[in-house]
């Protein structure tokens, strides 16, 4: 296969109850000059089975054990070889068919940007629309724009392969974060598609169930990369910001 301007990567275990969504969604895209790769960590629920039973001839599949979420995370990117990067997981899903056609045109249109990115809608594991991330991708995406939080969705930042990084396996559930640092460290330019909504993100996976712990994380990755007191200083900020979207939402999960 020659090399794709995408590559999509898959990382999952165990789910037999989120992928097909992610399946369909990969699989209605109009623009397909990508590859699919899904990383299993040896599931036992019938995911395998499942991803069988969706043949699409750009898809591979390994399963195998690993270390968790990054180590299967860096070994779809050893597996990769399309110019550009897109994370996927189980339960996400791309917005609509064109996603994918839409990121193309912002990369064949602007010289090859390092990352192109768009906004995210939060779902529940049915599906169901929850409402937008609260955190919006900035019109204008750079290194300081990461001092702010994860602004930009790890699946609706799309990276340009030959500038990643691997995923640190210091941090469990935040390495995501710090790799989307990384790669602005490297970024010659940016490209986002303003509103446009790319990625309908699964609202329950494990940094939202282990939120306290990754938020610790987010922490220190933040301290390492823009310093201690400006860190410290910018967290009274974020502690009033989230009590204000909890008094507008107190179902709000993001």
């Amino acid at each position: 296969m020659a090399e794709p301007l995408f590559s999509i990567i898959t990382v999952c275990y165990n789910a037999s109850d989120t992928i097909d969504r992610t399946l369909s969604s990969v699989d209605s895209q109009s623009f397909t000059d990508y590859e699919h790769l899904i990383i299993d960590g040896n599931s036992t629920d019938g995911t395998q089975k499942l991803v069988e039973g969706r043949p699409n001839q750009l898809r591979q599949m390994v399963s195998e054990p690993d270390k968790g979420i990054y180590d299967a995370m860096n070994k779809g990117m050893s597996f990769a070889s399309g110019r550009y990067l897109i994370f996927l997981n189980a339960g996400d899903s791309f917005h609509d068919a064109d996603v994918l056609a839409d990121y193309a045109r912002l990369i064949q249109n602007n010289d090859e940007p390092a990352v192109v990115y768009g906004q995210t809608n939060l779902v529940d594991k049915d599906g169901t629309y929850l409402g937008p991330r609260h955190l919006r991708a900035p019109q204008t995406l750079t290194l300081d724009s990461f001092s702010e939080g994860m602004v930009v969705c790890h699946q609706a930042f799309v990276a340009l392969r030959r500038i990643t990084p691997g995923f640190s396996p210091k941090y469990k559930l935040s390495s995501d974060y710090e790799w989307c640092i990384r790669c602005l460290q490297h970024a010659r330019h940016t490209v986002g598609l303003g509103d446009r909504v790319t990625i309908d993100y699964l609202a329950e996976g494990a940094t939202t169930r282990h939120l306290f712990r990754s938020l610790r994380e987010r922490f220190h990755i933040m301290c390492k990369y823009y310093g201690f007191w400006p860190t410290f200083i910018r967290h009274f900020r974020f502690a009033a910001r989230g009590v204000k979207r909890k008094l507008r939402n107190p179902s709000s999960k993001q």
